[in-house]
């Protein structure tokens, strides 16, 4: 078993019902970056700090410093290059807040996800959409615009899984009912899928 999985397991024993689901979610990431494609991330409240925190992990190093190549280096120059970091592209749809707002006063709140998702989105990219009770109705939306649009749909809920899981690619439902428990379980899963794509490209 990977080395990440073990220390996740070692002090999340609950989360051995998710394994599965986290590393096939794993391997679509990795496949869409070796593909140079991106992820997309939505979802509310806690959710939403969520979204931005999983793109903080990816877009800069996490556990690995992630240099930049020689030939960035050249090109950049030795002390800009030193200050920079390799990066993962991940777009929280959590951050736009002038669309958002604008969107919400001249058409509707529910689909602002999916709005965005229809403007960046392209296939073989991945939507992250993130529910604890996964019936997050502008989360749900912005996942069915993705699969019409070709991309892989991954879902990080609740135990049910909630009206998005038939939505989902892959979902992966954390083991509780309760929406603060399942805010504790989501972190280290998303801190364990955001380590092994990164060993994969810079460990």
């Amino acid at each position: 078993m990977n080395k990440r999985i073990e220390l996740l397991l070692e002090n999340y024993p609950q989360l051995d019902v998710c394994v599965s689901d986290i590393l096939r979610a794993y391997e679509a990431l990795r496949d869409a970056y070796a593909a140079g494609n991106k992820l997309l991330l939505c979802g509310n409240g806690g959710s939403a700090s969520d979204a931005d925190h999983i793109s903080g992990e990816l877009l800069k190093g996490f556990q690995s410093k992630r240099p930049l190549s020689a030939e960035q280096t050249e090109a950049l120059g030795e002390e800009l290059a030193s200050n920079l970091q390799q990066s993962l592209p991940a777009i929280p749809l959590t951050a736009f807040a002038a669309l958002s707002t604008a969107y919400t006063n001249d058409v509707t709140a529910e689909h602002i996800y999916a709005q965005l998702t229809l403007g960046l989105g392209k296939p073989g990219d991945i939507l992250l959409g993130i529910s604890t009770s996964g019936n997050a109705i502008n989360v749900g939306h912005a996942l069915t615009v993705a699969r019409a649009q070709g991309m892989k749909t991954i879902g990080l809920t609740g135990q049910s899984g909630g009206a998005m899981k038939p939505l989902c690619d892959i979902c992966i439902c954390a083991p509780s009912s309760e929406t603060f428990r399942i805010q504790e379980y989501h972190l280290p899963i998303y801190h364990v899928l955001c380590l092994l794509v990164e060993d994969h490209f810079f460990g």
